[in-house]
């Protein structure tokens, strides 16, 4: 069973909605379903909501909860907010 999803800032959904709109390369840190930090490189091509929960999808297909993303392109999330 997931964890219960924590909301993200708007600022941070802004900034990945702008990524994937502008089609750039991005490097992502996220904690996956271990807790185990993963670090991917790819395109932003979506950011949706599924299950009550915010994600976005990878041109590769990967796709990664919002709330779980540590830092993008070498900013912590923390800094993307309102």
């Amino acid at each position: 069973m997931m964890d219960a999803y924590v909301p993200v800032d708007c600022g941070f959904h802004d900034q990945l909605e702008a990524l994937a709109t502008l089609r750039k390369e991005c490097q992502i840190v996220y904690q996956n379903a271990s807790g185990e930090l993963v670090k991917v490189q790819g395109r932003i091509i979506d950011v949706y909501v599924a299950n009550k929960a915010e994600f976005l999808q990878l041109y590769n297909g990967t796709k990664i909860r919002l709330d779980r993303i540590v830092s993008v392109n070498n900013e912590q999330v923390s800094s993307w907010t309102n």
